[in-house]
């Protein structure tokens, strides 16, 4: 049977060295072998990271956010994948469904093994941290802990996207169509994935508020209003 039919876990290594020429090849053939290994490697590196981010507030928060986090990141893509399958061709990148699907799964591939790779660090950073109680934190503490947090993930999101750049470009043979490609299936996933972290908040957790999978509030406004509200209380502090 040809390589290229074939998955195993040393793909994971390809990815992140980001040898091109076998993931366009796997980019342009199914294999369900292959799609269940992402799958999976997606659902073990964020689930990871996330328990190890939410057991500053409790264990209880580090098993929501464990199943929440990887959740966040599939239904962002498996709702996106259309969308951003009409997007490529009008933008000059002609591939179909299923190539697209594959480049951006793979993205998110990467992401969660780096992820998965820090949860030790965040575990241990947490470990050291003064605990999360029922009266708030030191601002500092709890400061330091969400810029981290915040690093790690842009980090772990741009490696990934950088390596989808690289691929889009050769797949469209062009770095323009590639950044173009790049910034609509970006705006996309963010403006998805923005609300459905609104929604399942798989974070650090408010030390005010009982510990819920998800809270009965949670439908109500949304992240984009969320922001507007904030940036009004800034700019009236100015006035």
């Amino acid at each position: 049977m040809p390589v290229s039919e074939t998955s195993n876990p040393q793909e994971i290594g390809v990815l992140l060295r980001g040898e091109l020429e076998p993931i366009i090849a796997w980019t342009g053939r199914w294999n369900t072998r292959r799609f269940t290994l992402q799958i999976a490697t997606i659902i073990v590196g964020t689930g990871l990271y996330g328990a190890a981010m939410g057991w500053w507030r409790d264990p209880q928060q580090a098993l929501y956010v464990a199943v929440k986090f990887p959740l966040i990141i599939l239904l962002t893509t498996a709702a996106n994948a259309l969308l951003n399958a009409m997007l490529a061709p009008l933008l000059g990148l002609n591939i179909p469904f299923r190539q697209s699907f594959s480049a951006i799964l793979m993205s998110f591939v990467i992401a969660a093994v780096i992820l998965g790779a820090f949860s030790p660090l965040m575990a241990f950073l947490i470990w050291n941290a003064p605990p999360m109680s029922s009266t708030t934190p030191s601002e500092s503490t709890y400061n330091f802990i969400k810029l981290t947090q915040v690093a790690v993930i842009a980090f772990a999101g741009i490696t990934g996207n950088v390596r989808l750049f690289q691929l889009l470009s050769r797949l469209g043979g062009r770095r323009v169509v590639a950044c173009r490609v790049l910034f609509a299936w970006l705006a996309g996933n963010l403006f998805l994935g923005s609300q459905l972290s609104w929604i399942l908040r798989p974070f650090i957790g408010s030390p005010s508020l009982p510990v819920e999978f998800f809270r009965a509030t949670a439908l109500r406004g949304n992240f984009y209003e969320n922001v507007f509200h904030s940036l009004l209380q800034i700019f009236q502090q100015f006035d």
